[in-house]
């Protein structure tokens, strides 16, 4: 009996250490989630209130969007929405508040805003700079100035909006510039990066793939643009288009390969989409009464097809915008001499004056595609349209051969400049 009891015993004293080990880490689970929840929550935290420009380039897009969906509603819809506009002398019982000076007093408000935030964030570079902190916090502020400016502007008088108005396709023009240079950059170093030796390696099959169907599908877009964009040979003007896009893509190709360049197949594959993606953007962008264009006949037959268009070309513009921004480096060719391209810690990670400045010019852009390149008051859209007409046409086709001369002189400038280097060392 006495050995049973002392046999209980231990066991019970075993089971409460057991029960107390269970209780001890138990214990310690719940402190390890309680701080790993906390240093999430820091996290966030430290996300969201905090100076960060990498959050705060997502707040300046969505504001860069509400503002083009308002541009499209004071357009389309305007008269029923902002009929009160009647009431404001400068309006003329809304003459000069809706349509396309309605789209330009938008851009315009826009266009200031993010024109103020250029000449006070230019030059900032680094993370604790105070600049850095009215670029990424201060959100009620700025809301509230950019809200001011888009009402402001409605007071303004014609002329003045006008004015903006001529000053905008320039704008407008400098945004398509720095935009097809920021893609061409984009895809020379994607290029370099597919030839380098260890990718090469590691990738060769997959790179060949790409390199073919990128160039097989340039092919193929254009070869589907003769058939529904030139159904006859009354159809010139489109034939033109086409024939010249095949012929850059042809070039951009043989420059690429040649013995001197050897830059390989994708980036022509690449550019060869992008040169075909502006000519079929080009095509669409005719008048929906032109003949040529089979985009009116469905237009006509389903309505959905111009909602979908619209929607995804708004998008697409806020995308650009966005993406353009923050490629601060697409027009510095050449690196300073002795500048390091390493980064430092507290840098920050984008030019805020270059971002800010690409969307100022990209406000004039979609004030110029929401009135078709014509900025003049008594110019009418139709509804769910945008960069539709003639002088949209010709931009967008203009924009596609400055694209191709952009690309093939990045192609060739280097040879260029070591033959003149070779040249030179060999006269000294």
């Amino acid at each position: 009996m006495t050995f049973g009891s002392a046999d209980m015993e231990a066991g019970g004293g075993g089971e409460r250490r057991h029960g107390q080990q269970e209780e001890q880490s138990s214990d310690e689970r719940r402190a390890r989630f309680a701080e790993d929840w906390g240093c999430c929550a820091c996290a966030c935290a430290g996300l969201f209130l905090g100076p960060n420009p990498m959050v705060a380039r997502y707040m300046y897009a969505l504001i860069f969007l509400v503002t083009n969906l308002l541009a499209w509603t004071l357009r389309d819809y305007g008269d029923s929405a902002l009929a009160e506009l009647q009431r404001l002398k400068v309006c003329q019982g809304a003459l000069y508040c809706l349509g396309a000076e309605g789209v330009l007093r938008v851009s315009l408000g826009c266009f200031v805003f993010f024109f103020v935030m250029f000449l006070s964030t230019v030059k900032a570079r680094k993370v604790h700079d105070c600049r850095n902190s009215w670029h990424s916090e201060w959100w009620p502020a700025k809301l509230a100035l950019w809200l001011g400016l888009t009402a402001v502007t409605f007071l303004a008088p014609s002329p003045l909006v006008q004015l903006y108005g001529k000053v905008a396709h320039f704008g407008a023009g400098a945004f398509l510039v720095i935009q097809l240079i920021s893609v061409t950059r984009f895809i020379m170093w994607l290029n370099d990066w597919c030839r380098a030796e260890m990718t090469q390696k590691r990738y060769h099959l997959q790179i060949q793939a790409v390199s073919i169907v990128t160039y097989v599908g340039s092919l193929l877009g254009i070869v589907l643009m003769y058939v529904w964009y030139a159904p006859s040979p009354a159809c010139r003007l489109n034939i033109l288009f086409i024939t010249v896009t095949l012929a850059l893509v042809q070039l951009m190709t043989f420059v690429s390969m040649s013995s001197k360049v050897k830059a390989g197949y994708v980036a022509p594959g690449l550019m060869g989409i992008y040169v075909v993606f502006l000519c079929w953007s080009a095509i669409i962008s005719e008048p929906h009464t032109e003949v040529c264009n089979r985009k009116a006949e469905v237009a006509t037959s389903a309505d959905w097809v111009n909602i979908a268009s619209f929607v995804i070309a708004v998008v697409v513009i806020v995308a650009a915008t966005f993406s353009t921004g923050i490629d601060s480096k697409c027009l510095q060719f050449k690196q300073a001499e002795g500048e390091s391209e390493e980064e430092e810690e507290d840098d920050i990670p984008y030019g805020l004056g270059f971002f800010h400045l690409v969307f100022s010019m990209g406000a004039m852009y979609f004030a110029m595609i929401f009135v078709g390149w014509n900025a003049n008051a008594s110019h009418t859209m139709e509804r769910w349209t945008i960069d539709v007409g003639w002088a949209s046409t010709w931009v967008r086709v203009g924009n596609e051969w400055l694209a191709a001369i952009v690309y093939i002189w990045m192609m060739i400038a280097p040879v260029i400049w070591k033959t003149r280097q070779v040249g030179s060392a060999a006269e000294t």
